[in-house]
């Protein structure tokens, strides 16, 4: 399960760096299929992290690895 979320994250990290952004998988708990990520670059800072966190990392993640149930920062 943690390749499955690591090529999703690799899949995602060019839209974020386009905006000066990156993710970074931490932490992958295939019990809870709770997935621990950081935002940084730009996004680590930005007002809108949190949206992009739930709408665009998790949406897409949780579409290609169903077994994940919540994205969480960390």
């Amino acid at each position: 399960m943690k390749d499955q979320v690591q090529k999703t994250i690799d899949k995602i990290k060019p839209m974020l760096a386009a905006d000066g952004g990156s993710v970074e998988l931490l932490n992958v708990d295939e019990k809870s299929g709770i997935v621990t990520v950081r935002l940084t670059g730009a996004c680590g800072c930005c007002p809108h992290a949190a949206m992009t966190l739930k709408g665009v990392v998790e949406r897409t993640i949780k579409e290609d690895v169903p077994e994940v149930k919540e994205v969480v920062a960390g």
